[in-house]
């Protein structure tokens, strides 16, 4: 849609044509999804947002004067209205960001008192398409939902979130970063300034300068791999191998995490292994994408069942040949928006 068919179907939406108004909107919709979920770290409330977004966009329509594009007027929506929702939540967290390491010997119930963080499926995701106006080529190639930038972005304040999302994310102009506020310039560079000093505060080692999205190397792929394999052959040994000396392992909604190859396949052995008490069962791993990064959906077949169920969402971060970080969402109710069904059985693969 160009930009005299896009002023046609404004004209015809305001003229209270609805399908002309969601013709409008589907262009914008994953983009629009994927900054409420920067914004709110949830991919449940995002969606909640997004909606939100064009509920609000339709009663206001009037409103919009063509001064801006209409996807600059609907970001501006989607930025208020994440703002608003943000004045009454709590900022998400991941495990390692609320409590010190654990030890295996240390298991702990699920805190669903908590705001956790949650992933976000790939197949929802797109990158914003470059404009003559905004953002750049170069910009949109800087673009991230890595969990640990999101992670990082979740200890801004609600204004400095936006600002930094709006000028280092998308890559849109300062004045036009303002008026999405309603804020002066001044104020919108000062807030920005915060933002990246806080940033650099929270960001994992090596991460200052975030590199851009990309499909994982091959490298990756291979690693990825055998760990899913060696996983569900209950391999120890092959796991340990594949990790980091200093990785990090995290469960939400279980408070514990665990620091260093040895604590996390400390606290793996036992229930793991058939002959202790605390043996969960065998995995079946199903390669995902989430975040842009590694991920496996992850389904367990429990002693004396005969079906694998939907266990976890496991997201991976690689570097160097070994996985560095383990963020695994227990959570079956995610499963739904990967796509992936909750039950699979015994002889799947």
């Amino acid at each position: 849609m160009n930009a005299a068919d896009e002023a046609a179907a404004v004209a015809a939406a305001r003229a209270g044509d609805e399908s002309a108004f969601a013709a409008l909107v589907e262009r914008y919709r994953r983009e629009l999804r994927v900054h409420c979920y920067r914004m709110l770290g949830s991919l449940d409330e995002s969606e909640d947002l997004m909606q939100e977004t064009f509920l609000r966009a339709w009663k206001r329509l009037d409103a919009f004067q063509g001064r801006s594009t209409f996807r600059a007027w609907l970001y501006r929506i989607a930025t208020n209205a994440c703002l608003d929702a943000l004045d009454s939540r709590a900022r998400r967290v991941l495990p390692h960001q609320v409590m010190a390491p654990s030890t295996p010997e240390v298991a702990l119930p699920p805190r669903n008192d908590i705001a956790w963080l949650q992933p976000f499926p790939d197949r929802l995701w797109e990158p914003v398409a470059p404009s003559e106006a905004e953002p750049d080529a170069e910009v949109v190639a800087r673009e991230t939902i890595e969990l640990a930038f999101l992670a990082a972005i979740q200890h801004l304040p609600p204004r400095q979130r936006a600002v930094l999302i709006l000028r280092d994310v998308l890559g849109w102009p300062a004045k036009q970063t303002a008026e999405v506020l309603d804020g002066s310039l001044a104020s919108a560079n000062s807030a920005l300034q915060r933002a990246r000093a806080t940033l650099k505060q929270h960001l994992p080692e090596r991460r200052l300068d975030w590199a851009p999205s990309a499909e994982p190397t091959e490298r990756e792929r291979a690693v990825l791999r055998r760990y899913m394999d060696a996983v569900e052959r209950g391999d120890l040994e092959t796991v340990a191998e594949l990790l980091a000396e200093d990785v990090r392992a995290t469960m939400p909604p279980f408070p514990m995490w665990y620091l260093g190859r040895d604590a996390v396949v400390g606290s793996l052995a036992a229930s793991w292994d058939p002959a202790e008490p605390g043996y969960v069962g065998r995995f079946r791993m199903v390669p995902i994408r989430a975040n842009r990064q590694p991920a496996v959906g992850a389904y367990l077949q429990a002693p004396g069942d005969q079906i694998y169920r939907a266990f976890a969402i496991g997201v991976v971060r690689i570097e160097r040949g070994r996985i560095v970080e383990l963020t695994a969402f227990h959570d079956p109710g995610l499963f739904a928006a990967f796509a992936l069904p909750t039950e699979l059985p015994p002889a799947h693969r």
